[in-house]
């Protein structure tokens, strides 16, 4: 009876809490919600985002935009690249303006302030944390 309970409360606390695909499991994000950013560019640099798995928000689309400009509607273990010109830019998530269900009620903005250089790469993961809920973090190499 103590294992089910010391069980049912560790898993309590990690249902909501996202994990890292492994990189066989990642799916590019077909080509219909990807909305910016796909043109080659002088002087660009890639950003990748790619968002882990897990329970919480697993049935909704998240927005990713770079300078608030909606640019793509990414959903579970998928990938995008976008080709960003070189400069400061604002990396971002939110809610899915595109979506009319539920999901489209919730609060959701968190931005990450990059540096884009030409010819180079950026990649940030959409995880889900128990603490803070969605959030959007940079790998780090």
């Amino acid at each position: 009876m103590r294992l089910i309970v010391a069980l049912t409360a560790v898993l309590s606390l990690t249902a909501c809490s996202s994990w890292q695909p492994d990189p066989d499991e990642i799916k590019p994000i077909p080509a219909e919600r990807v909305l910016a950013y796909q043109e080659p560019l002088e002087n660009a640099g890639e950003v990748v985002v790619t968002r882990d798995f897990g329970l919480r928000g697993g049935g909704c689309y998240i927005a990713v935009m770079i300078d608030r400009e909606l640019a793509a509607r990414i959903h579970v273990g998928e990938v995008v690249r976008f080709q960003v010109p070189s400069g400061a830019r604002i990396v971002s998530i939110g809610v899915d303006p595109l979506d009319d269900t539920l999901c489209s009620k919730l609060r959701l903005r968190r931005e990450k302030l990059a540096q884009v250089e030409a010819g180079k790469t950026l990649e940030y993961r959409v995880v889900v944390d128990n603490r803070i809920g969605f959030d959007i973090v940079p790998v780090e190499d």
